[in-house]
């Protein structure tokens, strides 16, 4: 069975990939956790089993900006990595804005005797060096976002370090709202 990931008004299914790993399913706010090949069948049915009253009254998070910040020791696996979140993103309709990576990394030097005693001329230097990537993705709902982000977060290769700054949207107090004058654009 391949893995496959159902969206519906911000409650989200996983089932089970080829490699039987453990999956969370997350239904009428109920988590149910499955360790072998066996669905739950109950999770299927289309009648009553979704309740979207309770996710109604809820309203999505706009985020004007996400940005997405990568970081590992081999330039390579964070290129392979930036393509594969920028496909991803793609085939889920979300704006791609830009994508950049510093042109030199960043170099952590230790310098240590070779000798733990003597020889103070004699000496070793480590040098460590980290190269960074970053992707900004623009206008995202909070079902979009958290659907995109743990996709991409499930899939980080090895020796790779994932941060994510969001900028959201939000209304003005209540304070403020009455002493600025409303703005109509034409």
């Amino acid at each position: 069975m391949s893995h496959y990931l159902r969206v519906i008004n911000k409650s989200y299914s996983n089932i089970l990939g080829e490699n039987g790993m453990q999956r969370t399913f997350i239904n009428n706010n109920k988590v149910h956790l499955v360790r072998n090949n066996l669905i739950p069948t109950r999770l299927y049915s289309t009648s009553n089993s979704v309740n979207l009253e309770n996710h109604s009254e809820k309203k999505d998070i706009l985020y004007g900006s996400v940005e997405v910040e990568i970081r590992s020791g081999e330039p390579a696996v964070l290129l392979s990595y930036e393509w594969f979140a920028t496909y991803a993103a793609k085939q889920l309709g979300i704006t791609i804005g830009k994508c950049w990576a510093p042109q030199k990394p960043h170099h952590h030097r230790l310098t240590l005797l070779k000798s733990v005693h003597i020889y103070k001329k004699h000496r070793v230097q480590y040098e460590v060096r980290t190269y960074f990537r970053h992707m900004i993705y623009e206008r995202l709902t909070e079902s979009t976002l958290k659907t995109f982000l743990e996709y991409i977060q499930r899939n980080v290769p090895e020796g790779v370090s994932l941060k994510v700054s969001k900028k959201s949207f939000m209304d003005l107090p209540a304070q403020l709202t009455d002493h600025v004058p409303s703005v109509t654009l034409k």
